[in-house]
């Protein structure tokens, strides 16, 4: 297997307008800071499928792939591993004028895939990252673990409320 790498040079492609070539490749990605926390890929080499098109003027560009995020479910704060399924699609067309059409990932015919690939990563995570769907997660009072306990057996007796405290003080 070829090393992993993250750049590729399109010009070497020799791809004529209407013609694709689909590649196999392999990345290492960095990892992520998410709310605080490192989130990261340990290490992991990540197998990706890239299809590049040849337009009149670019590119068309779609890479498809799923890594495995390691770091702290968001609720309940165990080390937990997420499953990051990613189908970007990307277009550079140069010298249309249009830097909607200019993609931020190529540059002098050099597509950056680990920097596409880390922003396609971003943008695919979900709203929280949880250890399970129904992760409970900490107990506001005590800080244990609300997936490790039955919530019937786990209570506390309520505080009572502070703004009745002087009226408390009468009695």
């Amino acid at each position: 297997m070829p090393a992993p790498f993250n750049t590729i040079d399109l010009t070497t492609l020799a791809l004529k307008p209407g013609e694709g070539k689909r590649l196999e490749i392999e990345l290492q990605l960095e990892g992520l800071e998410l709310a605080g926390e490192g989130y990261d890929f340990g290490g992991q080499i990540i197998p990706a499928r890239m299809e590049i098109s040849r337009t009149a003027s670019g590119h068309a560009m779609r890479i498809m792939f799923t890594a495995r995020l390691h770091g702290l479910c968001m609720r309940c704060l165990t080390g937990s591993g997420f499953d990051i399924g990613v189908d970007s699609r990307e277009v550079d067309l140069p010298g249309s004028g249009d830097e909607d059409l200019a993609s931020p990932y190529v540059e002098e015919g050099r597509l950056d895939v680990g920097a596409w690939a880390h922003d396609a990563i971003a943008l695919a995570l979900p709203q929280a990252l949880l250890c399970r769907p129904d992760c409970a997660g900490l107990c506001p009072e005590c800080g244990v673990s609300l997936n490790d306990v039955d919530p019937s057996e786990h209570a506390h007796e309520s505080a009572p409320d502070p703004r009745w405290a002087k009226l408390r003080d009468l009695m």
